[in-house]
């Protein structure tokens, strides 16, 4: 075992038990895209599967959104290298974004239904997690996103319970994993060649990737900043927010 992978899973499993992620009798849908993130996700989970004292299952799905350039069949056949149960849940996004007229912000929408079929998948194979593959890059850029579109002092938690107890618990185990990690383990792997969103050009214009490049000059002036903004947000202190007294955890 490399020394990056060493790291990377004693970081994910940091994670796991700080926010309680897995427990014994688990069974766990990964949503698998093919990008390194949910693929490296799976990777980590199968390492912990051997070696944490907790028996869970773990099993892959993907989403298919309908059109080639996605190229679900090299994620299927990787996950059928490894010996990981995949599955794979169709929709044709394309029909269903020029129907409901979101040409203009396709994202939005694929984003709703995607959810919607892997909650689905869940109740199906009997899953009361769903773990998904964002890190602490991600959730850092959600929190910008979140202030900057006065939307609130939020991001995306490392545990989610879900308010409809038909859905399972979403987890993020690479939460505190920085990208930089990620990508130099996935340097390391022969994985198949990423596929490609029809809307590329909507989410390369998007806030995700504009913030992401925000927080990148932020860490050239600033050390440690992705680690810092993960301590602050452990740290929220009420009394000194913008909150009128007596409505603390009230403001929406």
């Amino acid at each position: 075992m490399s020394n990056v992978f060493k790291k990377l899973c004693r970081i994910a499993g940091e994670a796991v038990v700080k926010y309680q992620l897995i427990s014994d009798g688990d069974r766990i849908l990964v949503g698998v895209s093919g990008g390194k993130d949910s693929l490296v996700l799976m990777h980590v989970l199968e390492h912990l599967h051997s070696a944490a004292p907790v028996d869970f299952t773990f099993e892959a799905v993907t989403f298919d959104p309908g059109f080639p350039e996605f190229a679900v069949a090299r994620t299927a056949e990787y996950c059928k290298t490894h010996n990981w149960k995949h599955h794979i849940v169709p929709l044709d996004i394309a029909s269903v974004i020029a129907e409901k007229s979101f040409e203009r912000s396709p994202c939005v929408l694929c984003s709703r239904l995607r959810r919607g079929k892997l909650y689905g998948e869940a109740k199906k194979l009997n899953c009361n997690k769903l773990a998904l593959g964002q890190h602490l890059d991600d959730i850092v850029s959600s929190l910008f996103i979140s202030l900057c579109r006065g939307q609130g002092v939020t991001t995306m938690a490392p545990l989610a319970v879900p308010d409809n107890p038909e859905h399972p618990t979403v987890i993020r185990p690479l939460a505190l994993v920085p990208e930089q990690l990620i990508i130099e383990y996935a340097a390391t792997l022969a994985l198949p060649e990423a596929g490609v969103c029809r809307y590329k050009k909507q989410l390369e214009s998007g806030d995700r990737v504009y913030f992401k490049q925000v927080i990148n000059d932020l860490a050239g002036h600033i050390p440690d900043l992705r680690s810092n903004i993960a301590h602050s947000l452990t740290r929220v202190e009420i009394d000194h927010l913008l909150i009128p007294p007596g409505n603390q955890g009230a403001e929406k």
